[in-house]
């Protein structure tokens, strides 16, 4: 491979002098945390205080970092520093984000302060407080209780970053037709921590009180010097003393709860179409297995199912529905061990498959139900998404519901979300941890019971109502509406629900509602939650709604979902809080991400880069971790001063002479240098030693103070980030490596086949080539351009543009579309994408099945690493303790490149071995 010219860039990071909120806590004290939460008829209000003190003889910046439920919308904030108060304020997304890139714009460290996690999002802001001064942050945020197996679940997480003095989560929950059971769970909630929970209960209220002593917020599990990191997990369930509903009528609002008990389960018809496609390989397909194993056993004698599986090809167990008697079960069970990933995807076939056998064996007094489990987009078939949509929308005709879940991050949720909620059913994401067959079975569980069909919910005298009409209603679940009563006259209000239940059409009437005036005292202040609760459930059901919608009819509904979000002030997908601080601190903008979505984060780290030009004739060597010139040329590279160079020339045409201290043989990727203190401004002189500005690309009005780390590639353009999985954290470790370098992807000892990759040289993210050598006589190589697959004397050709194109073989699969190609082979599967950037285009490669389970040589040969947070800005890394910077990078595995979160280290920690073993001289 030709190598290019040797040019050396210094990226100089800075990083502010601020370190983690753990250190910070050395400087700051959060002397009182306190958590509350009101649930009045499900509809929680949360309010998290803290108030910390700067207990340095300098102003110092400190963070507030809480997690809250990703069902909740913020609804409030607010920094009282002294007697100063700043709120944040919602608005329109497309007016805040201007704020935003404008604060961009000027250097700021702004940035999108929330992101998704698997049960939670963060919520983090920082604000500079002066010495021996106080801040209080106070973040509210409201939710609606979902009902799921016959409980409801609050959910607090805490982790206040370090021991509090007065610490508290106060809970009380009011239910006016009294409450049936309730029970605390969660890290914090159970063994050491227990008697740090408090719970006294009354007919129509529970309160329950977690004080932890300072001892306890060492000591439970997870805890230490950074103190609680867990969460509270308050279970409940209500009385009903009417099998029609509880209906609510507070302030002109009504919010009527329906879950009917004594009902006879109706017998089910219930079709799993199960994704086997290469990508399911491994971890994902067994824990489908076991899903699935767990599942049949619950299945009852009356009930009929049928299971599909699907890749390439469309292959039912069997052509017929099945009864759930024992022979058939066992049979069912010999075939769902026997099940193995291969192939691509045709989700469309697989549906409509499902749909057909249904369909023919059409029973009375039952309730059919289609699970359909995937975790890619479609690649086979039929592949234009809207058109699968439009073909299964058309086919199920809204006779039974369709329940879409999408195995791990990488699926196209969106999608599946969009299709499960056309046909009357709901997308679930099913996470991939070690309890994701659980998550399965919890889900079946959520269904197995449906109890009545066809629920119809009428009102008179009622308005601005909720969704009224229902597909199912399982056991254990409820269904809720809530409305204004028309000019406040609940004389003239009346209810009726319609359904069809086992046997018979079944039909409740009159549900007289109960006026709640007699609110419990510290409740009765309160604004009229029930007029909050309608309208959190009507946004929530709206922004359902608008994914469906199109045209005319999406913009009216996004207007009204715009309209309710300002006037409660509910951060959702078309709003945005802007967090207002001091004049001169930076602004931030709160966002509600999607389901899945990993929004940017813009990191405290800025990348100055400083280029030295050399010899074209110059030769890279590799001497250990880090980069040298071959020993015949370093004498003549090193030699040169601040006046001249072996160039001759002055200014970035000169060698390089470093800077006191500097060695081009040091062994460590991340090379010393003296610290540097101040603020970046282009009036400060070069570094000592060079003839450079060091500040050239910094903003005059960025101010950013500086610290001592820096990172050296011996060709042009920054590095190129790589992510890897960590076993057991959330957040992954990432590396850099240098641009320009040719690596080893991929290598089967077995069957010989590997995949090498060239990155790009030139201010890219990615590969600018990839090489796969699929045996002996076939290669396929693709660069940003074309793709070329050799087969001995053979050679065919594809262009990026080309559509839906593909090329088969005995031992390949090769499928173009949309800027991506999936590759199957023997022992592996492959995805290149093909992205762009800032006018550049890159490669980027992901292996969707692996040859081996066991770690195999190339870089994504390697297993997940596993690490431990040790303390601030150090991780224990197979025993060794190991510099680490909190980060992010893009995860250009996935179509849409989401910002994620990532511990930065040294390559060699993260691939267990140095660079060289992992390059190669030729593609």
């Amino acid at each position: 491979m030709d190598q290019a010219a040797v040019v050396f860039i210094f990226s100089l990071l800075l990083i502010g002098l601020h370190s983690s909120p753990s250190v910070k806590s050395n400087n700051w004290e959060i002397y009182s945390f306190h958590i509350n939460t009101t649930v009045t008829s499900r509809y929680a209000i949360t309010v998290i205080t803290s108030r910390v003190a700067n207990s340095r003889d300098n102003s110092t910046e400190i963070d507030f970092h809480v997690k809250i439920p990703k069902t909740a919308f913020i609804s409030k904030f607010r920094m009282t520093i002294g007697e100063q108060t700043y709120d944040g304020v919602v608005k329109e997304k497309e007016m805040a984000q201007q704020q935003y890139t404008q604060a961009v714009s000027r250097g700021q460290s702004t940035g999108l302060v929330s992101s998704v996690g698997r049960t939670l999002e963060d919520f983090k802001t920082s604000v500079t407080v002066a010495a021996h001064s106080k801040v209080t942050f106070e973040l509210t945020y409201e939710e609606l209780l979902s009902r799921r197996l016959g409980k409801y679940e609050l959910l607090i997480n805490a982790q206040p970053g370090q021991i509090v003095k007065d610490f508290k989560i106060d809970v009380n929950i009011y239910e006016k037709t009294g409450i049936n059971f309730h029970e605390v769970k969660g890290s914090l909630g159970e063994k050491d921590m227990a008697s740090a929970v408090t719970t006294t209960r009354a007919d129509e209220q529970v309160w329950v009180h977690f004080y932890p002593t300072r001892d306890q917020q060492m000591q439970c599990d997870g805890c230490g010097e950074t103190g609680l990191k867990g969460n509270l997990k308050i279970h409940y369930d209500v009385n009903r003393p009417q099998s029609q509903g509880d209906v609510t009528e507070h302030g002109g609002y009504f919010v009527h709860f329906f879950a009917p008990v004594d009902l006879p389960r109706i017998p089910k018809n219930v079709v799993f179409l199960i994704d086997q496609s290469g990508s399911m390989h491994g971890r994902k397909i067994e824990q489908t297995r076991d899903a699935l194993l767990k599942i049949l056993d619950d299945l009852a004698e009356d009930d009929y199912f049928g299971l599909i599986l699907f890749d390439s090809k469309v292959s039912p167990w069997k052509h017929e529905l099945l009864q759930a008697n024992h022979n058939n079960l066992k049979r069912a069970k010999d075939f769902v061990r026997r099940i193995v990933d291969r192939g691509a995807t045709d989700i469309n076939a697989a549906v409509l498959k499902g749909v057909e056998m249904i369909n023919k064996h059409p029973r009375e007094s039952s309730a059919s139900i289609l699970i359909l489990l995937t975790d890619g987009d479609p690649t086979s078939g039929e592949t234009n998404q809207g058109k699968i949509q439009s073909n299964v929308r058309e086919a199920i005709g809204k006779k039974f519901p369709l329940y879409c879940l999408g195995f791990g991050l990488d699926v196209n949720f969106e999608f599946l979300q969009k299709m499960a909620q056309e046909n009357s059913g709901v997308g679930r994401r099913i996470y991939e941890d070690s309890d994701a067959a659980l998550q399965l079975k919890g889900f079946y569980e959520e269904v197995a019971t449906p109890l009545l069909t066809s629920v119809q919910m009428n009102y008179t005298g009622a308005t601005n109502l909720t969704q009224t009409t229902f597909s199912h209603y399982y056991n254990g679940s409820e269904i809720v509406v809530a409305g204004q009563i028309t000019d406040n006259n609940i004389n003239d209000f009346t209810t009726e629900v319609i359904a069809i239940s086992k046997h018979n059409k079944v039909m409740y009437r009159d549900t007289t509602p109960t006026k709640d005036e007699k609110l419990p005292a510290d409740l009765s202040g309160k604004e009229n939650f029930l007029q909050r609760l309608w309208a959190c459930l009507t946004v929530k059901q709206l922004l359902e709604k608008e994914l469906m919608l199109s045209g005319e009819e999406k913009e009216a509904v996004r207007k009204m979902v715009l309209d309710l979000s300002l006037k409660y002030s509910f951060v959702t997908p078309l709003t945005s809080m802007v967090v207002t601080k001091p004049e001169g601190e930076d602004t931030q903008v709160a966002n509600k991400p999607k389901e899945g979505e990993k929004p940017p984060i813009t990191s405290r780290r800025t990348m100055l880069k400083l280029h030295v030009q050399s010899s074209p004739s110059m030769r890279l060597a590799q001497h250990g971790p880090g980069y040298v010139l071959p020993q015949s040329r370093q004498g003549k590279a090193m030699r040169g001063s601040s006046g001249g160079g072996a160039g001759g020339g002055g200014g970035r045409g000169r060698s390089f002479q470093g800077p006191p201290g500097f060695s081009m043989e040091s062994h460590s990727h991340f090379l010393s240098m003296p610290a540097l203190h101040g603020v970046a401004s282009r009036s400060r002189p070069a570094y000592p030693g060079t003839d450079f500005d060091l500040f050239d690309d910094v903003p005059e009005s960025a101010h950013l103070p500086l610290a001592t780390a820096v990172s050296a590639t011996l060709t042009p353009g920054t590095p190129v980030r790589f992510l890897m999985t960590a076993e057991g954290q959330s957040l992954p470790l990432c590396f850099d490596i240098p641009a320009g370098h040719s690596v080893r992807l991929l290598q089967d000892p077995t069957s010989g086949l590997s995949m090498n990759g060239e990155l790009t040289s030139e201010g890219g993210n990615g590969f600018q080539r990839i090489i796969i050598h699929v045996n002996a006589s076939m290669t396929i190589e693709f660069d940003t351009v074309k793709i070329t697959v050799k087969d001995g004397q053979d050679t065919v050709s594809f262009m990026w543009t080309d559509k839906d194109a593909d090329h088969t073989t005995d031992s390949l699969s090769l499928i173009i579309r949309d800027n991506e190609a999936d590759i199957t082979m023997t022992t592996i599967r492959a995805v290149i994408l093909l992205h762009w950037q800032d006018g550049k285009s890159f490669l980027w490669p992901a292996v969707r099945k692996r040859p081996s389970e066991n770690a195999i040589p190339g870089i994504m040969g390697k297993l997940p690493v596993a690490y431990e947070e040790i303390q601030p800005a150090k991780l224990r890394i197979q025993g060794q303790e190991v510099d680490a910077t909190s980060d992010s990078a893009k995860d250009y595995s996935i179509k849409a490149a989401p910002q994620v979160r990532c511990q930065l280290v040294e390559l060699k920690f993260a691939l267990q071995g140095e660079l060289s073993e992992f390059t190669v001289l030729q593609l």
